[in-house]
């Protein structure tokens, strides 16, 4: 199967292993990984702020930078959630509605695709550590991901899950609302984080980077013994 890959803006800017990562897992699972350098960002930050304009502009960028129907892969259950609900608000009965349309249906967060559609969910990987989930709250309430995260991690050998109390509360992040409205962000944040370190766990693992840079924030300003990967960091690990 041949795929196209989405990175997202934060991914690229902050966390350009993860993008790689997913390459080499797509890859060990005998995908073949084309990827658009012209990509930038789906428009999710502009929406969720209120600038909808600006988000219509970069959405019908998005449109046309994956306009070949093949299917597009992502490591981020927040910014597909985002497509594959909110470009209805953006595109319904325009010039792009049969382009958006066609697009929802070919766009997956990546533990969907290798779960539910290419179906492999094991790679051999390893990664000796005691780790918990963190649900987000758009892969949880938006895509509907929920089983798929840990059908994988449950194949990584050496790892070890225990579930947090509380794991689909949400962690405080929510884009520019951890700006807006730090002390109840950070609130969040804290208690997101003391659960976690109530499993024992060294690892708190999610499919989204936005929360867990919002949750490693609180661990290293409070110094805890406590660390942060992104579930395809996980998978890749060992392969």
């Amino acid at each position: 199967m041949d795929v196209d890959i989405f990175i997202p803006c934060f991914i690229d800017q902050l966390y350009p292993q993860t993008g790689f990562n997913m390459v080499k897992v797509l890859e060990k699972a005998g995908v073949r990984v084309h990827y658009n350098t012209n990509q930038t960002c789906c428009g999710q930050f502009a929406f969720n702020s209120g600038y909808w304009e600006e988000a219509r502009k970069l959405g019908k960028k998005f449109i046309k930078d994956f306009s070949n129907n093949r299917p597009i892969v992502g490591p981020s259950a927040s910014c597909i959630g985002y497509i594959k609900n909110f470009y209805d608000e953006l595109f319904y009965n325009s010039a792009y509605h049969n382009e958006y349309k066609q697009l929802q249906r070919n766009i997956y967060e990546i533990t969907d695709f290798l779960v539910n559609v290419i179906r492999v969910d094991d790679f051999g990987s390893v990664f000796e550590h005691k780790v918990t989930y963190h649900d987000s709250c758009a892969a949880l309430r938006e895509y509907g991901l929920k089983d798929e995260p840990r059908k994988l991690l449950k194949k990584v050998k050496g790892l070890e899950l225990v579930e947090m109390k509380d794991t689909d509360v949400c962690c405080g992040f929510g884009g520019t609302f951890s700006v807006k409205f730090e002390p109840i962000s950070t609130a969040m944040a804290e208690q997101k984080v003391r659960n976690a370190l109530d499993t024992g766990a060294e690892y708190i693992v999610s499919t989204d980077s936005s929360c867990l840079m919002h949750q490693y924030g609180y661990i290293k300003k409070h110094k805890l013994p406590l660390k942060v990967a992104h579930i395809v960091d996980v998978l890749a690990s060992g392969i």
